[in-house]
């Protein structure tokens, strides 16, 4: 029976660690996209939520709807075609823990996954179906 568990579980560790770094990629990024169409789709109630729901600290809320929504916008397309993809995941990471700090507070497990999952493409990369890796490996750099 153990034989049998230790087999089932080297088959599994064999899976390709690229393709769930991929799934992450697009499930986060989609995730982003989702709320920067939101919010550009509806300005003005972004701007309102931004004024007088969000309470973000020491940023003009006008600033801040337009920050978020850009980066929710530009971010994401980076991460799914895994171009610069560590990079994106900090501001992205900051969002979360601001989103976390003064927003909401209470959604601590959604913001633990996105974070969870930002903190593996940062200390994992983004694979090898990424931009970034064909780049690394023009350049002789391995993974």
């Amino acid at each position: 029976m153990l034989n049998r568990f230790l087999a089932i579980r080297a088959q599994l560790e064999r899976f390709p660690a690229s393709v769930l770094q991929l799934a992450l990629r697009i499930g986060i990024a989609a995730m982003f996209f989702r709320s920067g169409l939101l919010k550009i789709n509806s300005w003005e109630f972004t701007v309102l939520l931004f004024r007088n729901e969000y309470q973000v600290p020491l940023i003009d809320p006008v600033l801040a709807a337009q920050l978020a929504t850009a980066l929710e916008l530009a971010l994401p397309v980076l991460l799914v075609i895994g171009l610069g993809t560590r990079l994106a995941t900090l501001p992205l990471l900051g969002m979360v823990a601001v989103i976390q700090l003064f927003v909401f507070p209470n959604a601590w497990s959604d913001h633990l996954m996105w974070g969870a999952i930002l903190l593996f493409l940062l200390t994992r990369g983004p694979g090898t179906f990424s931009i970034d890796y064909l780049i690394d490996r023009k350049a002789g750099r391995s993974g």
